[in-house]
């Protein structure tokens, strides 16, 4: 398991926790963000931005949230 911004551009990766602020869990929920769904990181850093179901999602880094993720193969 490792955090969302250390994976590789191109990577897929299955969300293993989301730790934080309820309300900012549940918001990254509510956008797909939520453990079991499988992202892939277009770019690292901040601005993050990773595509999950189908949807491309930008976000900033934020002291008081944590996404850990597990590497899965890519699907080509």
């Amino acid at each position: 398991m490792m955090p969302l911004d250390m994976l590789p551009i191109g990577q897929s990766a299955e969300i293993a926790e989301v730790l934080g602020d309820q309300n900012d869990v549940k918001r990254l929920a509510e956008m797909g963000l939520s453990a079991g769904v499988v992202v892939q990181v277009v770019q690292q850093g901040s601005p993050c931005i990773v595509r999950v179901a189908g949807s491309t999602l930008c976000f900033r880094e934020c002291d008081h949230l944590q996404i850990f993720v597990q590497p899965v193969a890519s699907v080509a």
